[in-house]
């Protein structure tokens, strides 16, 4: 799937070219940057910290999704160790314990983008598949969260993407209607996830391309200037 290109497949065919109302944001690596190799510099070498996030040789991501899920981080942690052994049990144990060393800063365009879309009468929503146990971490850390008119967040309602029902339960909660809305998200089987709940979605790589794009289709909000 292309970057920074409207998708309105399946479902969401029907809304294609209807006014943008709502905007619905993921968080990591769309609001704020996660890096979990970030966290394990300071204790684990390249090659440990390579080998740690292979799934294929630790099941990280494996229990990363089921933490998501609503897992307990205790849940997780004596699951790897029953799955996939002491060592890596133990480096999930401590990623979790330095989890905020994982956020490593607001995506560039990010704020100011919010804000004008809040300015412009567009409702800005978020939408994150993130552990309720380390949710409250990046709330505390990153402003940028709390200036969300919503969020729904899958640890919580133990729903995630891309699976249709966390986007329909999104909607419902936020109150909004699919017609007018739109998705963002860094990961293309999300995108997918949320066209088949009838909302537009955008995979994202860059806040001045989203910013081009939401003016293409309509939303009025500042403009790039250019030399």
């Amino acid at each position: 799937m292309e970057y920074d290109v409207l998708m309105a497949d399946g479902e969401a065919a029907a809304n294609a070219g209807k006014p943008i109302t709502d905007v619905i944001f993921d968080f990591g690596n769309v609001l704020i940057y996660w890096d979990p190799a970030a966290v394990m510099t300071p204790r684990y070498d390249d090659e440990l910290v390579e080998r740690f996030l292979d799934n294929d040789i630790s099941g990280f991501y494996d229990i990363n999704n089921l933490l998501d899920g609503g897992m307990s981080n205790d849940e997780g942690v004596a699951l790897m160790r029953k799955t996939s052994g002491d060592q890596w049990a133990d480096m999930l144990q401590y990623y979790l314990d330095n989890f905020v060393d994982s956020l490593t800063g607001v995506v560039p365009g990010a704020r100011v983008l919010i804000n004008d879309l809040k300015a412009a009468g567009i409702g800005v929503w978020g939408l994150s598949n993130w552990q309720k146990d380390l949710f409250p971490i990046a709330l505390e850390h990153y402003d940028i969260l709390q200036t969300l008119n919503d969020r729904v967040v899958s640890g919580y309602v133990e729903l995630r993407k891309p699976h249709k029902d966390i986007y329909e339960h999104a909607l419902d909660r936020f109150g909004i209607n699919a017609a007018g809305a739109m998705f963002v998200d860094d990961k293309a089987m999300n995108i997918v996830g949320a066209n088949e709940a009838g909302i537009r979605g955008v995979r994202f790589k860059d806040s001045r391309a989203l910013r081009r794009l939401l003016i293409a289709n309509g939303v009025d909000i500042p403009a790039v200037l250019q030399a």
